[in-house]
């Protein structure tokens, strides 16, 4: 994991983004990437009426991003970590899916609330579904990423739960403790114990718990209110177990997840 890809954007979540990037980043002495998505102004008619405002709304993005990349570049110079800027335009999905092919994780947000920019929410799981890289999404409340903090690896013995656990290793050894949490869901084709053997053939001695769920009671709950009794940093998990229209239909755990916790969630599909 050398490669970190952040989304370098004006909204809410940025400080948040920013500064988890910035925690990784140093932690695997890597380099940091900032994409600046410059995005077009939404709900408008683009005819020779509504033209003068959609252009007049593109330049504002333009001024916010570039003060924006100002102040990110004063500040990143001030910073023990090499890092480069690029710049991409259009629908936000598009632009992070296109940066990251190159990129070995990629920081974006939890789901932000209804009042910031509305093509940001979702973006996490559309990126997650589509780039095939590692995700690390964060809340807009945090105070960046305590990579040596305790992590929760939420188990389901599916292959999204291997992606994500063998994506994770580079972060999962810098942390002081790691727990295996299995909610007791269907066996899948990797077991609780194999996932352990694997993680200590890599110097991760994971402690492996099992059950925890209240009968009928939603899965991505019971996750969080694991992680949050474990105090644990960021939360591992598999992205996507189901087919996405079963996903859209039901109300996944993944897009639960990315609705409701507070706590950082690094995904894998």
């Amino acid at each position: 994991m050398k490669t970190i890809l952040l989304l370098a954007h004006d909204d809410d979540g940025y400080e948040a983004r920013l500064q988890a990037a910035l925690d990784v980043t140093r932690a695997v002495g890597g380099h940091l990437t900032c994409l600046d998505v410059v995005l077009p102004p939404l709900g408008l008619m683009y005819d020779e009426y509504a033209a003068p405002a959609a252009a007049e709304l593109m330049q504002m993005e333009r001024d916010r991003e570039s003060a924006l990349r100002t102040r990110t570049e004063a500040r990143l110079t001030r910073e023990d970590v090499a890092w480069d800027w690029q710049e991409a335009g259009g629908l936000a999905v598009d632009a992070v899916i296109g940066a990251a092919g190159l990129s070995d994780l990629v920081v974006l947000s939890l789901d932000l609330p209804a009042s910031d920019v509305p093509e940001l929410r979702g973006l996490a799981a559309g990126v997650v579904q589509s780039a095939r890289r590692p995700v690390l999404a964060v809340p807009a409340s945090a105070r960046g990423l305590d990579i040596s903090g305790k992590v929760l690896v939420a188990w389901d013995s599916s292959r999204e739960a291997d992606d994500a656990l063998r994506d994770a290793v580079p972060l999962l050894r810098l942390a002081a403790e790691v727990v295996l949490y299995d909610l007791d869901e269907p066996a899948g084709d990797f077991s609780l114990e194999a996932a352990a053997t694997y993680l200590s053939r890599h110097g991760v001695h994971a402690r492996a718990e099992t059950g925890g769920r209240a009968a009928g009671g939603p899965i991505f709950a019971a996750i969080l209110e694991k992680a949050r009794a474990e105090d644990a940093a960021y939360i591992v998990m598999g992205a996507f177990s189901h087919a996405p229209t079963i996903e859209a239909i039901f109300g996944g755990v993944t897009r639960s997840m990315l609705a409701h916790s507070d706590i950082p969630l690094f995904l894998s599909h």
